[in-house]
């Protein structure tokens, strides 16, 4: 980059560099992280067998043995090996069990520790032999040796060596007393002494957890460890097959030094200079392959393997999906438990004795008059309540109706409990109106469900689905539907309620297996209720706490103690500190939220209130004008920049009086300090006013004013306390500090323990003499010259007798620059240098050129141990701990899936595809074309194709670059013709729907106008620009493959989420530039601080520090700005003109850096794409939606919402839903109340407004999950108590209509009684008027006038001729009978009950009337048994039975008259 800086201009330089470093580096290297770890948790569970499941810690002192019993059975006895089985003494046993021995132990443990790291290097002649580091070890190990034996004497040999800490206890043992052998000290053997250190791990519980859950399952970490290994040995015996006879190429000469130079890959430490001198050496012809060659193992070893090591970590840390609901129930506990306690500084008013503010009245209580009440209604209250409590007992089920002596017990018991609760609680409005509705509802939903179940079950015997004919498959809505069902019909215990004494043995077990299952969910319920219960009774708690310490303490919630509660000031305070933009605006008819425009940017302005945007606004601007301060331009000594400073201590003070007057300092509920980020307001702020009030002129290297400035360069942090995402980032940091601290105390174990060999090996052995010719110390004296080279590939021609320049230098008998392991910490050091990876090449080929090469075995075993599992457990804790945070480490596996399907459903969008146009003419012909399959692959392979063009380097001077560009320009062309019949097919409007296609028509205009600008200029800047254009239209294909777009979703969807990430590690950079600035500024030139890599000014120190994100070297520009005098010159008034470094500063400032940037700041990104690469990766049986439902459901979306706005209407989703197939089908025939749930749901959470892409894809969802595998605890009991409602409003619905439809009938057939009492007037006083007046002629055919009267009353309209047809004649009395008993039965058509139809019309014709016979009396007679009163009554009694049996037996069919289909 510093190259390219030199050569381009340095915006170009810059731009390209940050960001590959940001993609490559940051982001699409760690997606292989993300695919290791879902791909090692697959193969886990297909593997679990052999791996066995995770168990908790158990104690390694207890195993199980055969024991004969008395029966002479078997079984398994738990027998403790710690048991004394020993010939010691009583006492010394006890003595050794004993909590004194055991800490005594590891306090001496403790001290050896402390001992053996107190050790240093004291000079060439000191016998170090029997110093008194010899003679403590001495003691230290009788000590030990005598601990063990005292086990042995007192467990048993057996005893002894049957537990695993005893046997690692005795390897030291051994091992030591070897150790303090005057031959052997300071040998081999000292990695015994060192590895004391992890006895102390026993002293913390956590700390011991901890390691036993990263390392306790050995086989997974051992087999993954032996597995690296295996492949070093073997790629390290092929590479030396392939490059042993190559000349001048000593790093595979011998197996030893291929096996370093392949483990040097594997760190991606200096790997390129392994790969170059290889090409080199094998020459151009064999370079591609080796090339190949290396770069393949390199990619294999650092993001697979390494990635491998995380995924077992993890996988390690993971629990049981047992352990995650208990875990969940208890931090729900504890939630509410941390709820109901006031904070400390709340409680202290508990302190003082009460005061409550006392108001004077000048009447007392009986001076008033009080109103008389009636007894009688004051009575109606107290008796109301005992009616409930009767009716609610009454209610209850007996214990008598159950068949089974132990359903009888468990119904007694129940209903004592049910008592007894009953009679203690207080019966309010509410608590009766929902246990009736549940009481009713559920006996209607549960007659109506048990039906429809029998008679569906009934259907499948009969047609033999059950055994093995192929049925329909149902939908997941379906089976969703009726799981819950079945779940709500065992919660009130409807099925353990109807067992009778004809059942058989099938069906008595099953009933008993579902009595049990409604056992358990209602314990499951009880559970569930008493925590959201203790919640609520936390909250209620705590306000009550607070109310009465505001009544009972005048001074309580009152800022400073000064301002009143209620003050008007403090309520302007109040309007000017919460004042915040309003984003969402409302519906002012329905109340819904309106969708906006510009939602966004309305979402971005209410993000915070409007004061903390002024304060965003000043800090930002006050952080600019500190980015040009320097060394040379202090803000002591420039007004200017003066003034900003200025502005902030002014502007902030404003803030904090307005903010305290509102919410007071401490002591109120809402105070300004209450969290760290108040603490932090405060410090900034006191930093800011001493400084501005104080502004040193001469500010000392290491002294006060030198800490006040850098301190005062924490102002960024000032953002993450305004911002509430940038305080989510910090919580995240802090909340996993514990396992954070955990494995920094293992990698600290580890480093001491390496640390404390190295002093005792290498103290004093790693110096040596400046001048390469001097071997011994004592010959490194006096000076040599020293030759200076201008550049390493420049070869000077030199004259005859000429000598290269240089300069003379004295000799020096000296460690290497950058380490050595002369003291405990030196060590600690050059090793934390090497946990890095960084640097610890130069360490191995010191100790091998001046110990030996057999310690080089030391720095390897150290680097893998510390890459390989130190390193990774960072990561694996980091991710941990950031799922933990989210809520995620706790989520079982159906509600992780179920998180996963949420975030995807946000994320999916409809489709912005146009419907295909309707005719078969040239539009639908183009739009055929460019919707198939082999078109589009068509257009792929043409951008692949383009893309290759620039494998060749573009120059203007090449004669090559001209048909190129030529080719291209026929692409761009083709690209055209594309986007022209995209246009065609899809009509411009239907185009610019998608964002693909304008992306695709952005990219093609580009490359139109570089076409135009290519021919008409033809220089280098538009062959710069047709580059480009091609690498714009490459980013295209991304969208054209499943694979490729889901991999591009999650690097996007992780770098969206991850902003306020990668800023709050800007903010943490641009606080350390500012400090690296003041502490650095001026510090000399050396290996690493050169005239690009330096902090003169923040610029630069950003880009330095940039780099050490990166890991480039960091160390070495850490060892640059520690140099101290004689090598620089130092001046102590002020340290803007002193050249010299700072040794413990640098040493914290890169340290820390390193670490929060390096180690948990990066690693947090790796979670982020973690989280969002399980969104995308999911085979079809993980997903509850698989990706053909979703586009299913965007292609029928896309039916229904033909003006493609995102929004249907309400009316419209019945629509949607009866034409969803597959999996999202609902049954009209068989789920018919499943689609009115869902119907009526969608009117109800929108009013009857317009409904949204992502509201009916989010209410299928639900209806398509089991809600009580999926869903947690708040959300499950928001989720329960609205589908309870819907069905509750459902089945009201249902009556309603009931009701409506059977006073319809009731009303119809009242006026159709009246209309036949009506006619049988007429025809009685037209028979009687014919009785009185006698016709002349008896007639046996029917007159033309009658039959003329029948034709036009048949063609009457049907009112009138059921009137008339109605009118029975004196010779037809059978017909009329039979016509009106069929006309009082309803009548059932296409699933709808129809009042009866007008009968056949009936003759009017008298044959044969004999008057003669009849007389008066005969036609009263007649008149009496045709009355048609009796007729009413009998249809009343039919609607009578009808409702019954609609509300008992027939409910399945009665639940078409809810909605018309």
């Amino acid at each position: 980059m510093y190259r390219a800086i030199d050569s381009f201009p340095r915006w170009r330089s810059y731009f390209y560099f940050i960001t590959l470093i940001f993609f490559l580096a940051w982001l699409v290297k760690n997606v292989f992280i993300a695919v290791i770890i879902e791909t090692f948790a697959e193969i886990r569970v297909q593997f679990q067998q052999m791996w066995g499941s995770r168990s908790s810690t158990t104690s390694t002192a207890t195993t199980q043995m055969f024991h004969e019993d008395a029966a002479g059975g078997w079984q398994l006895v738990a027998v403790d090996v710690n048991k004394p089985q020993g010939r010691a003494p009583a006492c010394l046993q006890k003595m050794m069990r004993s909590s004194v021995f055991h800490m005594f132990i590891l306090s001496m443990v403790a001290v050896d520790v402390i001992v053996a790291a107190s050790n240093y290097y004291k000079g060439e002649n000191f016998k170090r032999q029997y110093d008194e580091f010899y003679l403590a070890e001495v003691a230290f190990t009788v000590l030990f040796d005598l601990e063990a034996l005292l086990k042995i004497w007192c467990l048993g040999f057996t005893g002894y060596i049957s537990s695993s800490l005893h046997k690692f206890e005795l390897l030291l043992v051994i091992g030591t007393t070897l150790h303090i052998y005057p031959d052997l000290y300071h040998s081999q053997f000292t990695y015994f002494q060192v590895l004391r250190v992890v006895r102390l791990i026993k002293i913390s519980p956590a700390l011991e957890d901890f390691v036993y859950k990263i390392f306790g399952p050995g086989k997974k970490l051992g087999s993954l460890v032996v597995f690296t290994a295996s492949l070093l040995i073997v790629m390290s015996a092929i590479s030396l097959q392939m490059f042993c006879f190559v000349e001048e190429l000593d790093r595979f000469t011998t197996f030893p030094r291929a096996f370093m130079s392949m483990f040097q890959i594997l760190t991606q430490e200096g790997w390129v200079d392994v790969m170059d001198q290889t090409l080199n050496a094998v020459g151009h012809m064999w370079a591609p392959v080796v090339a190949i060659y290396f770069i393949l193992y390199h990619l294999f070893a650092t993001l697979i393997l390494l990635s491998l090591f995380v995924a077992v970590i993890l996988d390690n840390l993971e629990l049981d999906e047992d352990l995650k609901k208990l875990k969940q129930l208890k931090q729900s506990e504890a939630n509410a438990d941390t709820k109901e306690k006031l904070p400390l500084r709340l409680r202290i008013f508990e302190k003082f004795p009460n005061r409550p503010q006392m108001v004077k009245i000048s009447k007392l209580p009986s001076d008033f008059t009080v109103p008389k009440i009636r007894e009688s209604f004051m009575k109606q209250f107290i008796d109301r309540q005992q009616q409930d409590t009767s009716c609610l007992l009454r209610r209850l089920p007996s214990a008598s109706s159950s068949s089974c002596d132990h359903s009888k017990r468990s119904a007694i018991e129940e209903n004592k409990y049910i008592d007894q609760k009953l009679r203690k609680s207080v019966f309010s409005i509410r608590a009766r109106n929902l246990l009736e509705k549940e009481t009713a509802i559920n006996k209607i939903l549960r007659e109506k469900e048990g039906t429809s179940v029998k008679a569906c079950t009934r259907q499948r015997m009969l047609s033999g689905s059950f055994e093995g004919q192929p049925a329909k498959e149902r939908s997941i809505l379906s089976v969703q539907h009726h799981i819950r069902q079945e779940r709500r019909s065992l919660r009130h215990g409807s099925n353990s309620q109807r067992i009778s004494r004809g059942k058989s043995l099938e069906t008595l077990t099953q009933d008993h297996s579902n009595t049990v299952r409604y056992r358990n969910a209602q314990r499951e319920d009880s559970e569930i209720k008493m925590i959201q219960e203790k919640k609520e009774q936390a909250e209620m708690k705590r306000k009550v706490q607070e109310e009465e310490l505001r009544e009972n303490h005048p001074y309580f919630d009152k800022p400073l103690f000064i301002v009143g509660r209620e003050h008007r000031f403090r309520n302007f305070c109040r309007v000017v500190v919460r004042a915040r933009f309003n984003a969402s605006k409302t519906d002012p008819v329905t109340g819904a939220v309106k969708n906006t425009k510009y939602h966004q940017l309305y979402d971005l302005l209410g993000l915070v209130t409007y004061l903390d945007w002024v304060m965003i606004i000043v800090t930002i601007c006050s952080c600019i004008s500190m980015m040009f301060e320097s060394p040379f331009r202090r803000v002591m000594h420039a007004p200017t920049l003066q003034i900003a400073e200025y502005v902030f201590v002014i502007f902030m003070s404003i803030e904090l009086n307005l903010k305290i007057m509102a919410d007071g300092l401490f002591f109120t509920p809402t105070a300004v300090i209450r969290d760290f980020g108040g603490v932090m307001d405060i410090f900034i702020y006191l930093v800011s006013l001493i400084f501005l009030c104080w502004m040193p002129q001469n500010v000392p290297a290491k002294s006060g004013a030198q800490l006040l400035m850098v301190l005062r360069c924490l102002r960024p942090l000032r953002i993450f306390k305004l911002v509430p995402q940038m305080r989510k980032v910090v919580r995240e940091l802090f909340s996993g500090f514990k396992e954070i601290f955990l494995v920094s105390i293992l990698l600290l174990t580890l480093m001491l323990v390496f640390a404390s060999f190295g002093v005792q090996l290498f103290a004093g052995k790693l110096a040596k003499c400046n001048d390469p010719h001097i071997i011994s110390r004592e010959d490194c004296h006096g000076i040599f010259r020293i030759n200076v080279s201008v550049s390493k590939n420049l070869n000077l021609k030199l004259r005859p007798g000429e000598k290269k320049p240089g300069f003379w230098v004295p000799r020096v008998w000296a460690n290497p620059r950058n380490f050595n392991f002369d003291n405990v910490g030196n060590a600690m050091l050059a090793l934390f240098e090497v946990l890095s990876l960084k640097g610890w090449v130069e360490v191995r080929d010191v100790i091998i050129h001046r110990v030996g090469p057999i310690h080089g075995i030391y720095i390897h075993v150290f680097v893998f141990l510390g890459c390989m599992i130190g390193l990774t457990l960072f990561v694996g804790v980091v991710i941990a701990n950031f799922n933990e945070n989210k809520g995620t480490a706790l989520l079982t596996v159906d509600q992780r899936r179920w998180e996963d399907l949420k975030s995807r459903l946000k994320i999916a969008q409809p489709l912005h595809l146009p419907p295909r146009p309707d005719n078969d003419g040239f539009r639908a012909k183009m739009y055929d074309i460019t919707q198939h399959p082999f078109f589009k692959r068509t257009i792929a392979v043409l951008v692949l194709a383009q893309s290759v063009l620039l494998s060749v380097k573009w120059d203007a001077a090449d004669p090559v670059t001209v048909p190129l560009a030529t080719m291209s320009v026929v692409f761009t062309f083709i690209f055209v013709l594309e986007v022209t019949m995209k246009i065609i097919a899809m009509s411009p409007s239907g185009f610019w729907q998608s964002r693909r296609n304008r992306y695709d028509l952005l990219v093609t205009s580009l490359g139109v106008i570089w076409v135009i600008l290519h021919f008409a200029l033809l220089n280098a800047y538009t062959y710069m620009m047709g580059a480009c254009v091609i690498v714009f239209r490459f980013f295209s294909i991304c969208g054209k493959h499943v694979t490729l777009k889901m991999l591009l979703l999650t690097v996007v969807v992780s770098m969206y989420k991850s902003f306020f990430i990668i800023v709050g590690m800007f903010l943490l950079l641009l606080c350390y530039a500012f400090a690296g600035v003041v502490l650095f500024g001026t510090v000399k030139y050396g290996e690493n601080i050169n005239r690009h890599a330096n902090f003169s000014s923040a610029g630069k120190a950003i880009t330095v520090l940039f780099r050490i994100v990166t890991g480039e070297d960091w160390n070495k520009i850490m060892h640059d700005c520690m140099v101290q005098p004689p090598f620089c010159t130092p001046d102590n008034s002020t340290y803007w003109k002193t050249d010299c470094g700072n040794y413990a500063g640098a040493l914290m400032y890169f340290c820390s850096f390193y670490v929060i940037i390096a180690y948990i700041m990066l690693n947090l990104l790796v979670a982020i794409i973690v989280e969002n690469f399980s969104l995308f990766y999911s085979t079809e049986e993980d997903q509850l939606l698989s990706y053909n439902d979703l586009r299913h459901f965007q292609i029928i979306w896309n039916m229904v919402d033909d003006k493609r706005e995102g929004v249907i209407p309400t009316f419209r989703v019945k629509f949607l839903l009866r034409l969803l197939r597959g999996r999202l089908e609902v049954d009209l025939d068989k789920d018919k109340l499943l689609f009115k749930h869902m119907c009526y749901e969608m009117e109800r959470l929108h009013n009857g407004g317009d409904v949204t892409f992502h509201d009916v894809l989010s209410m299928l969802s639900y209806r398509s999950v089991d809600i009580r595998k999926s869903l947690q605890l708040e959300e499950l009991l928001a989720r329960e108590q609205l589908e309870y409602t819907i069905e509750e409003e459902v089945a009201k619905q249902t009556i309603r209509m009931w009701l409506k439809k059977c006073l319809k009938r009731i009303r119809a057939k009242q006026q159709q009684s009246c209309s036949i009492i009506h006619s049988l007037r007429e025809s009685q006083q037209q028979e009687l008027s014919r009785f009185l007046n006698p016709p002349s002629i008896e007639t046996t055919q029917p007159s033309e006038d009658m039959n003329a009267i029948n034709q036009d009353n048949s063609a009457q309209p049907e009112t009138s001729s059921q009137q008339q047809l109605l009118s029975p004649t004196l010779s037809d009395r059978g017909g009329y009978r039979q016509d009106s008993a069929d006309a009082g039965k309803p009548q059932r058509k296409f699933g709808q009950w129809r009042l009866p139809s007008a009968p056949k019309p009936i003759s009017h014709s008298v044959s044969s009337v004999n008057l003669r016979f009849g007389g008066r009396s005969t036609m009263k007679s007649v008149v009496c048994k045709m009355n048609p009163m009796s007729d009413a009554a009998s249809c009343g009694s039919e609607v009578k039975k009808w409702w019954t049996r609609q509300l008992t037996v027939e409910s399945d069919e009665s639940g078409e008259d809810l909605l018309d289909i």
